[in-house]
């Protein structure tokens, strides 16, 4: 196994010793680049291949390249959110390729992997555009020349139904539903669907909520940094709490800055065991913000006041989180014994 040793403020020593073969020793700026090298290079010993070079980078040392040009100008990926973990997937399953070896048999296995760990198509299509994406800048930031391997992959992860567009849900849970999902899920995960139905949140909000976002007086809270289009950081925006919202909020236990302190993965995680426990089939937990967002019309909001709640900025786009159940309009029909008489 290859020993990691730090020789300087900024650089790391990684030696691989191997009987009957000569000592292979490079140096690194950073830890994580000399353990990157170390496992593709006993990985090339194993294989009877030649040891990759240190100049040619990797996936992984593309998206560090990537993550360090986002923050130097000012635009930096925060943890939590969604393209933070696309970058997470992108270097577990593909960091310790070289970028020259990213053929689309290569990728086709990486959406394959994906697709097996529960990512549908339009996931993976997200997944593997970001991956074009670091590729570009980074190539920038790195002065390397990689062409554009993301662009040659497409045809055959599409042939093979690997990446697609993404698909309108008009998926509610029913009644029997959600009874079957509280009972089945962990207590934590209890509160944080009913709190996503009540507030209309995405995962990612609810999970990086802090207790001084709270304004328990006027029952408001602020969402930090919510999704917006062009708008990447300084997006904050104050939410009412309807409904059990601030109810459940002061069930939590102060243990942490954060009051559901969990990650976006765990709630996913979380929500497809239960599903899976209570034999729900096809429910996301992204769903439960539908049921949110839907329930918000059936009680009679209107879609300005419903916007100011989902964060949606036009109705075609609220449009598609509204799924009515035509039930819900006879609530709202005049009683026919308390018309007047004609």
């Amino acid at each position: 196994m290859a020993s990691i040793v730090q020789t300087g403020p900024k650089s790391f020593r990684a030696l691989i010793r191997r009987k009957g073969i000569k000592a292979i020793c490079k140096t690194f700026p950073t830890k994580k680049e000399a353990e990157r090298w170390a496992r593709m290079a006993e990985a090339d010993l194993d294989a009877g291949r030649p040891v990759a070079t240190p100049g040619g980078a990797t996936v992984g040392d593309a998206i560090d390249a990537y993550r360090k040009l986002r923050d130097s100008g000012k635009r930096g990926i925060a943890p939590g959110t969604n393209e933070h973990y696309m970058l997470e997937h992108l270097d577990a399953g593909l960091g310790d390729v070289p970028v020259t070896a990213l053929t689309p048999q290569r990728l086709a296995k990486f959406a394959k992997k994906r697709a097996e760990d529960g990512a549908g198509p339009y996931t993976v299509n997200m997944e593997v555009s970001k991956l074009g994406t670091v590729l570009k800048y980074a190539a920038i930031s790195l002065h390397a020349q990689w062409g554009d391997p993301v662009a040659a992959a497409r045809p055959l992860l599409d042939h093979l139904g690997l990446i697609g567009p993404g698909k309108a849900r008009d998926r509610r849970p029913t009644a029997g539903e959600l009874t079957r999902l509280r009972e089945k899920a962990e207590p934590l995960l209890r509160e944080i669907i009913d709190f996503a139905i009540a507030t209309c949140m995405r995962r990612g909000e609810i999970a990086r909520i802090e207790w001084r976002d709270l304004d328990r007086d006027k029952r408001l809270i602020v969402i930090r940094d919510r999704k917006h289009p062009r708008q990447k950081a300084g997006n904050h925006e104050t939410i009412p709490l309807l409904g059990d919202a601030l109810a459940i909020i002061d069930r939590q236990p102060r243990k942490d800055e954060r009051i559901f302190p969990v990650s976006p993965e765990w709630i996913s995680d979380a929500f497809l065991l239960a599903c899976r426990v209570a034999g729900i089939e096809d429910l996301h937990f992204h769903d439960m913000r539908h049921e949110g967002i839907s329930r918000l019309f059936e009680q009679g909001f209107s879609i300005e006041q419903v916007a100011l709640v989902s964060g949606h900025r036009s109705w075609s786009q609220l449009r598609r989180y509204t799924q009515l159940r035509p039930e819900s309009l006879l609530s709202r029909e005049p009683r026919r014994d308390s018309l007047p008489s004609p």
